[in-house]
């Protein structure tokens, strides 16, 4: 039997750069693109201590094992009595690790402290222990030896993984618990939009939202101390050569989009994909964020954790550390490292190896993959590595180690103004940009009606995320003079987002005064042609139907319609206000249909 060499460099079409691609229509756009790749996976070798004491570090730092023979320890998590726990992905576990003695080196045999397939990220707070697997969400309070209680399921429903299981967590300045989802795919339009983003959860699962999106794989986050900004490294698209697509280092804030599948880096085009409702490449480019620092291609980011600066040089206060597991789709392997993000004024500055040497014999094999990284009390650091089965603690032995307090923790002023955006204002009708012309022929009144339900009735559960989810039909009646109609579809007895917004659309034409049942949930519709649909408070765009808590008294749904004397110049994916601030001043008639949804018993599972 012929066997494929370790390394393997094939001249592709862009198809290759595609090669996760489900089963979407892709149009014909000209796009012409030969694509040179190649995999090569260095083999992996045990890490003798010739290959230990190779490996390089900035002067006065030293590493050693802290634990070994943990087969394949993933992520960490410290907690403030210095309890170490680390996920096994592969063997389904969270194993706990003492160091009593404070030698450096974990004390004893580790204890399995609980058991969940996919076990991967993990975090701590208020002395309880967060795991996420490949689609629940768990916490258990942690005993005064370490070991955890009963273990609670607060979410169950986390999308499906395909290429990207591997969720991570980590809880923000302003209490939240942050979730990363990564794209099922290399590159391809998700049909869930919990996909390649961020989740923002209560700690209780009960509230839950997008926060960003296209993010492919960001595993690795962290908020900046003295900023408290949301910082990630994102993992590059595989398949377009060796130095392309960088691991992009993004400044994450609520509601943005970060170019994934279609457009990454600093704006450049991902070939073989095409956004849905005949949206272009460069309006797709034009809504993305660019990345604001690049690193090494096919590097593959991992944990990612700042450093407050105790026990380390002055210097190292604010810095952010990031484990690199290492390439397999370049011919000249890239990670196998820890680097060191420079900031200066709470901006990155600069990306820079920070621990080397886990490359062994010119590159042709290797001696770790790192994955998790944490930082303990004392200020060393610790770094798993999940091929040989090691825990390494990094320390800093000089003698100009940070004399003055550690930085504070990061503040939570720049989270809680990107969340609050939108939040305590009233319904939309009752806003001044809703406003109608006086004067109108209309008298500024439209009256709408669904087949579904009557004004201030129950809406049928089909209509709900409890059962179909499905957007009821609309109809209105005609306007004379509008050139276009919106939708804004408000709860005002949700909470905590008050009111809650389940639906947003605009640049309907004007020859339409109906939908039907059960649209598209896009961004942009072709039927009616050029509808466009905006991000609810979820954070996915178009209709999301009522999620009341099961229990409480059955919320409004005011579906609120607006005619306009223009169409408006807003990308689709914008949200209410931007579409409000626009429509400020053409409005020329407005009209609701009331609905009304409680759902008194747990769905079925």
């Amino acid at each position: 039997m012929n066997r494929l060499p370790a390394r393997l460099a094939t001249l592709c079409t862009a198809a290759l750069a595609g090669a996760f691609l489900p089963a979407l229509a892709q149009q014909g756009d000209g796009t012409r693109a030969a694509i040179s790749t190649n995999v090569f996976k260095p083999a992996k070798v045990g890490p003798s201590e010739a290959a230990l004491r190779g490996l390089q570090l900035p002067p006065g730092f030293t590493i050693a094992p802290f634990a070994t023979g943990l087969r394949n320890p993933r992520i960490l998590a410290i907690s403030r009595d210095g309890y170490v726990y680390v996920s096994r992905r592969d063997q389904g576990d969270v194993l706990l690790l003492k160091d009593a003695d404070r030698d450096g080196r974990a004390d004893g045999e580790p204890v399995q402290v609980i058991s969940r397939p996919g076990a991967h990220g993990l975090a701590i707070k208020d002395n309880r222990l967060y795991l996420v697997t490949v689609k629940e969400l768990f916490a258990a309070d942690i005993k005064p030896d370490g070991t955890l209680g009963p273990a609670t399921m607060l979410l169950g429903d986390l999308p499906d993984s395909g290429q990207h299981p591997n969720r991570t967590i980590a809880f923000g300045p302003d209490g939240m618990l942050y979730l990363s989802v990564g794209s099922t795919c290399n590159a391809c339009n998700e049909s869930n939009p919990e996909n390649a983003t961020i989740l923002r959860v209560s700690p209780d699962g009960k509230s839950r939202t997008i926060f960003a999106t296209g993010l492919r794989n960001t595993i690795g986050f962290d908020w900046q101390p003295q900023t408290g900004e949301l910082w990630g490294f994102d993992h590059g698209i595989d398949f377009l050569g060796d130095d392309i697509q960088p691991e992009e280092l993004n400044r994450i804030e609520a509601g943005k989009q970060y170019g994934w599948p279609h457009v990454y880096a600093d704006g450049a085009i991902n070939p073989p994909t095409t956004p849905v409702g005949e949206i272009t490449k460069e309006r797709w480019k034009a809504q993305s964020a660019p990345m604001t620092l690049g690193y090494t291609a096919h590097a593959a980011p991992m944990q990612m954790a700042f450093h407050r600066g105790a026990g380390l040089p002055a210097e190292y206060a604010g810095d952010a550390f990031v484990a690199m597991r290492g390439s397999w789709n370049r011919s000249a392997p890239s990670g196998y490292e820890i680097v060191r993000v420079r900031f200066r004024d709470g901006k990155p500055a600069g990306i820079e190896p920070f621990v080397r040497g886990f490359l062994t014999d010119g590159g042709r094999t290797h001696i770790a993959r790192p994955v998790g990284l944490a930082i303990a009390g004392d200020g060393s650091m610790l770094m798993a590595d999940d091929g040989n089965g090691v825990i390494y603690r990094i320390a800093y032995a000089g003698t100009d180690a940070r004399a003055q307090a550690p930085l504070s923790g990061p503040p939570a002023t720049a989270m809680q103004q990107q969340t609050r955006k939108g939040l305590g204002v009233p319904l939309t009708r009752e806003r001044e940009e809703a406003r109608a012309q006086t004067g109108m022929p209309s008298g500024g009144t439209i009256t709408v009606r669904s087949w579904s339900f009557g004004n201030g009735a129950e809406m049928p559960a089909r209509h709900s995320e409890y059962a179909d989810g499905v957007s009821p039909a609309l109809q209105w009646t005609p306007v004379p003079g509008a050139k276009s109609y919106a939708i804004v579809m408000e709860d005002p007895d949700a909470k905590p987002i008050t009111p809650f917004v389940h639906w947003v659309a605009w640049n309907i034409p004007a020859t339409s005064t109906q939908l039907p049942e059960g649209l598209q949930e896009q961004p942009r519709l072709t039927e009616p042609e050029g509808m466009l649909q905006g991000r609810t408070s979820r954070g996915s765009p178009g209709y999301y139907g009522p999620r009341p808590p099961v229990g409480d008294a059955a919320h409004r749904y005011h579906f609120q319609v607006l005619a306009l004397d223009t169409m408006l110049d807003v990308p689709p994916g914008a949200d209410r206000d931007q579409v409000l601030a626009a429509a400020k001043g053409h409005v020329i008639a407005t009209g609701q249909l009331v609905g009304r949804y409680g759902q008194s018993r747990a769905p079925l599972k």
